[in-house]
C-alpha cells in the first residue's frame, strides 16, 4: 500500500515538473530589444523635401506639416518578373 502511494507520489510530481518545464522553455514570451525611441518626423504635403522634427508651418507654402508615414515596398507581380 505504502509503496503504491509513493510511486503514484512519485508520478504526479514527475507530470508537475514536466508541465513546469514545458511551460518555461516553450511559452515565453519574447522580449523586445528595441532601445531605440521612434523618431517621428514631419512634412509638407506640397513640398516632401521640407522635413522637420516636430509638427508646425512649411516655410515654403505655410501648410502644415504631417507626419511622414514610412514607406514600405512591396515587390508586386509585374516586378517580380521584371526582376527575373
Amino acid at each position: 500500500m505504502k509503496t503504491k502511494f509513493f510511486y503514484s507520489l512519485m508520478l504526479v510530481a514527475a507530470f508537475a515538473f514536466a508541465g513546469s518545464a514545458f511551460n518555461t522553455v516553450y511559452c515565453q514570451i519574447p522580449q523586445t530589444t528595441d532601445t531605440k525611441p521612434k523618431t517621428v518626423k514631419y512634412t509638407c504635403p506640397m513640398h516632401p523635401e521640407v522635413v522637420a522634427n516636430k509638427p508646425g508651418k512649411c516655410p515654403k507654402c505655410g501648410m502644415a506639416l504631417v507626419e511622414k508615414k514610412e514607406v514600405k515596398k512591396d515587390t508586386t507581380k509585374k516586378e517580380k518578373e521584371m526582376l527575373r
